[in-house]
């Protein structure tokens, strides 16, 4: 075996924090390899690319998601003992929360909310006017989201509410005081959900039984029990938070739409085929999240390389999206890749 190539730096959390899409890819282009090693936030962790990394992060035999996000992440964006941090038998029985969910049907009644809500706010906007769209786009989802889930915000509360599941995934890495304000948005978003599930538990609260709301209310643990209330309204904030932050690709694809003249006039001949591949191609294309991350489950060796257990990895999901050996000429926004 050999050793695996390492990053000399004492702690590279900085210069991972100042190039989050490209910091491992680099690592991986510099050492000619898939994988490397290096410090983050003072713990030694596996960096990996490309799509036979991604096939072996994935593989629950090898990693494990327990214990693996670092701190900061699991108090801003995910949530302290949420599905990301399960595995198992356990992960699977809280997971199956989500897929009772968003079944087919109650997505769709999810993305007509939306359409409602879009043409609420377009009515608002003087024709021809400039608009911030991500903020646009953030007050159509919250809405949506919060009418969709069963979730009763008062108008007074609705942009206290919506900026706080913004800032969770929006200040979560954008510096100390940003950081901060994301840990506050969840411990008062957390709280007021957990006052709201447990008025529906005790009944003082009266919502529709396919609602996400009474859905996670009345959800059962292993133990045969309803969960924690913060742990409820981690969850709930797991349903609700995501749906906000597609406002991102909004803008990814109105980028798109104004970059790609060729593109937006195919999308506007309706083939529902090319919206597919057009969606697919920003999701690849674009930044949205630069890594996901594991811990080692036990002892292995892969492509000669020892992963012991308990390492951390982190899987560049930017840099196997632009990976040339998987994609063709991938620097370009192409949708028929996906014909």
């Amino acid at each position: 075996m050999e050793p695996m190539p390492r990053d000399r730096q004492f702690d590279s959390t900085l210069k991972l924090f100042s190039r989050p899409y490209h910091y491992i890819s680099e690592g991986c282009e510099k050492f000619g390899t898939d994988v490397f090693s290096s410090q983050i936030l003072l713990q030694p962790t596996a960096c990996m690319r490309g799509p036979e990394a991604a096939r072996l992060f994935y593989n629950s035999e090898h990693f494990q998601r327990s214990s693996a996000a670092p701190e900061p992440i699991r108090a801003t964006l995910f949530g302290k003992g949420a599905v990301q941090s399960l595995d198992g038998a356990v992960h699977r029985r809280r997971k199956a929360l989500f897929m009772q969910i968003l079944s087919t049907e109650r997505v769709a009644i999810l993305a007509e909310e939306t359409r409602h809500q879009w043409e609420a706010l377009s009515q608002q906007l003087a024709p021809g006017s400039t608009v911030p769209l991500y903020q646009i786009a953030q007050v159509a989802f919250a809405r949506a989201v919060f009418q969709w889930a069963g979730v009763p915000v008062p108008e007074r509360e609705f942009s206290r509410r919506a900026n706080e599941l913004v800032s969770m995934f929006d200040d979560a890495a954008r510096g100390p005081v940003p950081h901060i304000r994301s840990r506050i948005s969840r411990r008062s978003a957390e709280s007021w959900l957990g006052r709201l599930l447990s008025s529906v538990r005790r009944g003082k609260l009266n919502v529709a039984p396919h609602t996400a709301l009474h859905i996670v209310a009345s959800h059962l643990d292993d133990n045969g029990e309803v969960l924690d209330p913060r742990i409820a309204a981690v969850e709930l904030l797991n349903l609700l938070r995501p749906v906000v932050a597609v406002s991102v690709y909004i803008v990814w694809c109105a980028h798109a739409l104004t970059s790609y003249s060729l593109v937006r006039e195919r999308l506007m001949q309706g083939d529902d085929r090319y919206l597919s591949w057009f969606l697919q191609e920003v999701r690849r294309y674009y930044p949205f999240f630069p890594a996901v991350t594991a811990r080692v489950r036990h002892d292995f060796e892969w492509n000669g390389f020892h992963f012991p257990k308990g390492q951390r990895a982190l899987l560049d999901l930017y840099g196997t999206n632009h990976d040339s050996r998987t994609w063709s000429l991938p620097g370009q926004f192409n949708p028929e890749r996906f014909r």
